[in-house]
């Protein structure tokens, strides 16, 4: 038997906008990162080099929460389910951030030579760069970068354009028109995939062109997936309280949720373990010195604490059921995980450039901070441009008929 009355499906007010509500997220969020941007500008003329650094990690955080949107907004139109209805326009506004991350691709793309080692003039003496030198080459560079935002972008497109197009029609039965989210969606999470894959070598990975891993792609499209359900639970417990997410927010919702944070804390654990074991039982003189850099010395400690933050305490806090149930109480657990999100992605590309006892740095988390304040800009001003819930998609009622 369902569990909700007629009432609470009601349209008109699950077409409720609550703009007043997110303004208010929207200034704190800016107030936040205005400091933080603040900070980012002493910090660039002190240490240009370090800021470089800070900057290549604060957007691979971010850009991970637009990738990472996308890649659950297709999940969930090929899986469907209430969890989804309640987050989809989480994950729609993320979407729409990505021109934004192109622009801020900018920096990285014209500091090539101070962020990676192969697009240096010495790296022509480099025997191992060498034989790299047909894939690791700033023209070809440039091009998948096009490439990437052009697939990305294409699929975001689509999928937001179908979406709006639900939202200016009435109710309909179940019709075509809503099979083809799921037709764009199968293929284009394989594409999805495969991109990220290819992004994660060149961004990332290259960092240290002389280490290599046919695993760290999908490690981080682990972390991408786990930084974002983390931040829609955020998203989630700052507007439960308000119409129209109140009536859909559930805590039968939540606790779903909650349980896919946890799935992808698991996952991103299981890739990172093999990550490791599968480099150290090689023992390949060019792949164990990735770990023999992170696991001993200054970048042990920052080792141990991914561990025991990232990994064990969200993962013993979201065994808690009734934890789960509670918006306002996981909230604090997905903070912690976007918190490591941070500090994991510093340890991945940090030791590349930070020797001599220098592990974290205060600019890795200004600059964070800093790219948050145009970024949460555009995706407040998504959120809001648009109903909160997609009340006229036709699987919408069927999803929440049983939810409590």
């Amino acid at each position: 038997m369902a569990t909700h009355s007629t009432d609470h499906f009601d349209e008109a007010a699950l077409m409720v906008r609550p703009t007043e509500q997110i303004g208010q997220l929207g200034s704190r969020s800016l107030l936040i990162g205005g400091v933080g941007a603040l900070l980012a500008l002493v910090g660039f003329f002190v240490s240009g080099e370090t800021f470089m650094t800070s900057y290549l990690i604060a957007y691979i955080f971010w850009i991970s929460l637009t990738l990472g949107s996308l890649g659950v907004l297709m999940v969930h139109h090929l899986s469907g389910g209430a969890w989804g209805m309640a987050g989809r326009r989480i994950w729609e506004a993320g979407t729409r951030t990505l021109p934004l991350m192109a622009l801020l691709f900018l920096p990285i793309a014209f500091n090539l030579d101070t962020l990676y080692a192969w697009a240096r003039p010495e790296a022509a003496d480099d025997h191992i760069l060498h034989l790299k030198a047909a894939y690791l080459n700033a023209p070809f560079f440039y091009l998948r970068a096009v490439l990437f935002f052009a697939i990305w972008g294409g699929l975001a497109y689509l999928l937001n354009k179908w979406s709006r197009e639900q939202d200016e029609q009435p109710a309909q039965l179940i019709g075509p028109q809503d099979r083809r989210f799921r037709l764009l969606s199968a293929p284009g999470l394989v594409i999805f995939v495969l991109s990220i894959t290819l992004m994660s070598v060149d961004w990332v990975m290259s960092v240290d062109p002389h280490w290599y891993s046919t695993i760290f792609g999908v490690l981080m499209i682990g972390g991408q997936g786990l930084a974002t359900m983390a931040f829609t639970l955020v998203v989630l417990a700052a507007l439960v309280k308000h119409e129209p997410m109140s009536r859909v927010a559930l805590p039968g919702v939540v606790h779903d949720l909650s349980k896919l944070m946890l799935a992808f804390t698991m996952l991103w654990a299981y890739f990172a373990v093999s990550q490791l074991l599968i480099v150290w039982s090689a023992n390949l003189p060019e792949e164990i010195p990735f770990y023999l850099e992170r696991l001993q010395g200054p970048w042990q400690s920052i080792s141990i604490a991914i561990l025991l933050l990232e990994f064990t305490a969200p993962f013993l806090l979201l065994l808690w059921r009734d934890l789960k149930r509670k918006p306002h109480v996981v909230r604090r657990v997905a903070i912690l995980v976007l918190v490591m999100r941070v500090v994991d992605i510093t340890w991945t590309i940090g030791p590349v450039f930070r020797h001599h006892g220098s592990t974290l740095h205060w600019l890795d988390f200004a600059v964070v901070l800093a790219i948050g304040l145009p970024w949460l800009a555009v995706f407040w001003r998504s959120l809001a441009g648009r109903p909160l819930v997609p009340a006229r998609d036709p699987y919408f009622k069927e999803a929440m008929a049983h939810v409590r």
